[in-house]
């Protein structure tokens, strides 16, 4: 899981703490560095911070977004929805030739991989290993291999070459100075991997749900990559996040360990944080930027 250094691949980047988790000061945003060593990341822990936190201070903590605890009503209705899932997935799979599914391991690509694995469908699997994933992710990605050793599952990474001139030219973490330089880092090490991942492919599975954000809610079933020019299904676009957590839990699937840290939706590690409760799930992700601005690209 590692390489040299210009490649970026950082297990856990340091992060400062509490609620933001930005960068420490501008130029160690920019360079991602300190002491003047290009790429290093900032350690929080090597600064002297002065903090008197109080019994009252502590009771003001925001509660975080935890895992849902679906109603007995989203149970009963269950089997049906997970049936018409599966029909849905069957008729995908007979009307093309090579069918791909986009995964981030999040619950609803797990969830879309458990039936594809019940059903024998041989749909590949492939997962972005961006070089910025979080060590929860990864350990995930150790358990789909054991839980479904026939599954045909992929990662694909970035081209080292583009990463080590983002790197040399903006900084390890110049995503956070403005959205073009955020979107030509997930482009560099999300959107170019899965235009290779879907090259062979007429066909590509998505864990989009119309609930997740204001950008996914007119979600459907069915769309067209023009940009790939292959068909493009959402099959879980009207599931609720109840019955995605209903299924997660009744099945027992594995998830990602963030989930239980106040993390509703899981991106890189310098790009992602905990939710407040009640706030929008996706609003974590990419959390400097305004709403209508938080995609990278793999879904225009």
């Amino acid at each position: 899981r590692g390489a040299a250094a210009g490649f970026g691949l950082v297990r856990r980047p340091a992060r400062p703490a509490g609620r933001t988790g930005r960068p420490v000061c501008a130029a160690a945003r920019r360079s991602g560095r300190t002491g003047g060593v290009r790429g290093d990341t900032v350690n929080i822990q090597e600064i002297p911070v002065v903090r008197e936190e109080t019994a009252s201070a502590v009771s003001f903590r925001p509660k975080l977004w935890q895992i849902p605890r679906p109603i007995s009503a989203v149970y009963q209705r269950l089997p049906e929805k997970t049936a018409a899932l599966r029909r849905r997935l069957l008729e995908i799979y007979r009307r093309h030739s090579r069918v791909k599914l986009a995964s981030s391991l999040a619950v609803e690509d797990m969830l879309i991989t458990d039936l594809l694995a019940q059903q024998g469908l041989r749909v590949e699997v492939f997962m972005l290993q961006t070089g910025r994933l979080n060590a929860e992710t990864l350990d995930l990605a150790d358990e789909v291999r054991r839980r479904y050793p026939a599954l045909d599952f992929r990662l694909y990474y970035p081209e080292e070459k583009a990463v080590e001139e983002y790197v040399q030219t903006h900084g390890l973490n110049a995503f956070y100075d403005s959205v073009e330089l955020r979107k030509r880092c997930c482009h560099i090490r999300k959107v170019e991997p899965l235009n290779r991942a879907l090259a062979d492919a007429d066909a590509w599975l998505t864990g989009q749900r119309r609930g997740q954000s204001v950008t996914r809610s007119e979600l459907t079933l069915a769309e067209y990559d023009n940009a790939r020019g292959i068909a493009k299904y959402n099959p879980i676009f009207d599931w609720s996040e109840q019955e995605v957590w209903a299924y997660t839990l009744q099945q027992r699937l594995p998830f990602n360990e963030l989930y239980r840290q106040g993390y509703p939706s899981i991106g890189c590690e310098p790009c992602t944080m905990p939710v407040k409760e009640g706030e929008d799930i996706r609003s974590g992700r990419w959390w400097w930027e305004s709403r209508d601005s938080k995609e990278c690209g793999l879904h225009k």
